[in-house]
């Protein structure tokens, strides 16, 4: 009777791990489907010479050519769309991200406003200068991506067969960090990932602060910069194998405020991949000051990822973030496995 018992309990509960399977899988399905849909909305709505502006080959070498300064770009800026074009794109916009990421990514844009205003109406702060640019056409049985790009954010998706496949690389940034007068007084878009940062290394003992803290000086620039590939860095820091059960908290949480910043559906397989390569293995690495007005640095690596954060320039008011997959950039790793199945049944 006790075995026949654990047996039951034991199909339960495998039958309960298949349901929640199932349902992320159709969750992750429906996600697709609505940005397949909202992506063919804001090319049907195009007239035949801004569609040509908006869309390139998947094989463009342009998809690689990411960058998050205040530069040319090629793509269908903001200021040539219309009203209902505007409104499809930040459908297109919300069927990837998060509340929180859109939150976020709509306020970087909102910030170049503000700096045109600050910098005397400098013509190098261009809110309408954001570019939207496709890759192959949005299908639910091909490959492609789309990118949404301009001064201080980069969102770059990579979809196949009706599969999310890549988010990164994405950048977001802010300047300024904090909007400290005048429009926009208190806006703070990156205002969790500094502060979860700082709650981190200010949560460790001293001697898990030395582990954890490189440098006193922290560097100017993320050290990845706008790399279309990029390596670990140098292994610093604390591992999380290392911290207690508060620290490993506010650790997880500053590593999902990244990869939150997209929509559950997809950001979770993206979170199986960092566990599944082991949490032990995650490192955060700290530069410079510790107190809220000082420069720092942080990074966390693990096997498969790596976020970077630099709040130095305009007296520790800048910041920059990014997050990387040493492998799946663009969706590298997982398209070579697909061109590889595909040539094999041939």
């Amino acid at each position: 009777m006790k075995f026949s018992s654990t047996m039951n309990r034991f199909k339960s509960a495998v039958i309960v791990i298949l349901f929640l399977c199932s349902l992320s899988c159709a969750q992750a399905h429906l996600a697709i489907e609505e940005m397949v849909e909202d992506a063919k909305a804001f090319l049907e709505s195009l007239s035949p010479e801004a569609r040509a502006q908006a869309v390139q080959e998947f094989k463009s070498d342009n998809r690689h050519n990411w960058h998050y300064v205040p530069r040319e770009r090629q793509g269908l800026p903001l200021k040539e769309l219309n009203k209902k074009q505007h409104d499809l794109l930040h459908a297109l916009l919300d069927s990837a991200l998060s509340q929180r990421g859109y939150i976020k990514a709509t306020t970087i844009v909102a910030l170049e406003q503000i700096l045109y205003e600050m910098e005397n109406k400098s013509p190098v702060r261009d809110p309408g200068a954001y570019c939207i640019t496709f890759f192959g056409e949005p299908s639910e049985t091909e490959t492609w991506g789309w990118r949404f790009e301009g001064h201080h954010l980069s969102i770059n998706l990579t979809l196949a067969k009706g599969k999310f496949v890549s988010g990164t690389p994405i950048f977001f940034g802010a300047n300024p960090a904090e909007v400290k007068s005048g429009t926009g007084k208190e806006m703070r878009p990156l205002a969790q990932e500094e502060d979860l940062g700082r709650k981190l290394v200010n949560a460790l003992d001293d001697e898990q602060r030395r582990s954890a803290i490189f440098s006193d000086k922290a560097p100017r620039e993320i050290f990845t910069r706008a790399a279309r590939t990029v390596k670990p860095l140098e292994q610093q820091g604390i591992a999380f194998g290392e911290m207690n059960r508060e620290q490993g908290e506010i650790f997880l949480n500053l590593i999902k405020e990244y990869i939150y910043r997209y929509r559950d559906a997809i950001a979770d397989e993206d979170w199986k991949k960092i566990r599944a390569a082991g949490l032990e293995h995650i490192h955060f690495a700290w530069a410079g000051g510790i107190e809220k007005g000082e420069g720092h640095y942080y990074r966390v690596q693990g096997p498969t990822f790596l976020l970077e954060y630099d709040n130095t320039q305009n007296d520790a008011n800048h910041v920059h973030t990014v997050w990387r997959d040493f492998e799946n950039d663009f969706g590298a790793d997982i398209l070579k496995q697909h061109y590889e199945r595909d040539s094999h049944k041939k």
